[in-house]
């Protein structure tokens, strides 16, 4: 298993992320899945074997289930080496402050899932969305409170925009308070939109980029093809939206071509891919079953080759969203990969 730093803290992360929404299983939820106890213990084990050494959660998986679950399987005696992370801002309750980020929801969802994680700290607590009705100020002054307590280490934001991001990070900077050390963002071969702004902020700020949901739900896996059932959104779950089918299979196609060819999955192919992008420090993966997740780990040590990646970059490169003078940022000396700067003659 690589380690690579997060962002510009000094903290090492494993390239893979225990992903755990499939933990409980109740609501919502239990379309992606219901792992109790028993499995999600040897699912844990079988991670931190493989040398992860971050779990990622949110106080809202199951209505605190996954945390519950999380707590009980590691038994309240954390190794030294296993990082948690945990979210909050979304509705977990009736009441009229049980979602946002305002500081009583905020400082409330975290002590609330340190007694569910049974630990006395979180490693990395993320902004799960954006909060529009409450000023970023209090939101950064509440995680400055939390971090001060040492009821978190570290702090970032999932879902955000890139203006969002940036405003956050001008707030912490200005008043002397935690900044984001990382992002959370879905990006895939099928969902290349981050590239536009949320990698090149990446990569500018330092913040290192948690990839979740890296399969597309799934459809990345090489499991599902262009005339087979596809299981999440036919049992009515559409995280993350597909909007171009054609282009998708298409995708899928080559992914599974050149697993063939090196005798390894699609989905392997599909995260070693992602793995070799700027800015990303890690992929959370989650599973149904160990051998999926067994499958899922072995891309860690999956190099693809330069001819392989072109393939890639090829059948799933975005459409032009934006003008020219919009790119200039992702230039080859600013960013990294040429295959970041769009294709001016298309414009």
């Amino acid at each position: 298993m690589e380690y690579r730093t997060l962002g510009r803290s000094g903290l090492k992360v494993s390239t893979l992320t225990l992903g755990t929404m499939t933990f409980g299983g109740s609501g919502p939820f239990a379309a992606v899945g219901n792992s109790d106890l028993a499995e999600a213990s040897r699912i844990i084990d079988t991670c931190i074997d493989a040398g992860i050494n971050l779990i990622d959660t949110a106080n809202v998986y199951s209505n605190g289930l996954s945390e519950e679950i999380i707590g009980e399987a590691l038994g309240g005696k954390r190794k030294s080496d296993v990082l948690i992370a945990s979210k909050a801002r979304m509705r977990i309750g009736k009441g009229p402050n049980d979602e946002g980020l305002s500081r009583h929801h905020l400082i409330r969802e975290c002590e609330k899932s340190l007694k569910r994680l049974r630990t006395e700290v979180i490693d990395i607590y993320f902004l799960h969305e954006w909060d529009g009705t409450t000023p970023l100020e209090e939101t950064i002054a509440a995680l400055d409170t939390l971090v001060a307590q040492g009821k978190i280490r570290y702090v970032g934001c999932s879902n955000y925009s890139g203006w969002q991001v940036m405003k956050a990070l001008g707030i912490s900077d200005s008043q002397h308070q935690p900044r984001f050390i990382t992002q959370q963002i879905h990006y895939t071969l099928e969902a290349r939109e981050a590239e536009y702004e949320l990698l090149p902020i990446s990569v500018d700020q330092g913040l290192g980029v948690l990839v979740w949901s890296p399969l597309a739900g799934g459809l990345l896996s090489g499991k599902y093809r262009r005339d087979s059932p596809t299981a999440r959104q036919l049992a009515g779950w559409s995280e993350p939206p597909i909007r171009d089918e054609d282009r998708l299979w298409r995708i899928v196609d080559v992914l599974v071509d050149i697993g063939a060819a090196r005798g390894v999955s699609a989905a392997q192919v599909a995260l070693a891919w992602l793995l070799g992008r700027p800015a990303v420090s890690s992929l959370v993966i989650g599973a149904r079953n160990e051998a999926q997740l067994k499958d899922n780990l072995a891309a860690a040590a999956l190099a693809l080759t330069a001819e392989e990646r072109d393939r890639l970059d090829a059948v799933s490169r975005p459409p032009v969203l934006y003008p020219y003078w919009h790119q200039q940022f992702t230039a080859k000396d600013r960013f990294g990969p040429a295959d970041l700067v769009l294709d001016r003659s298309v414009i």
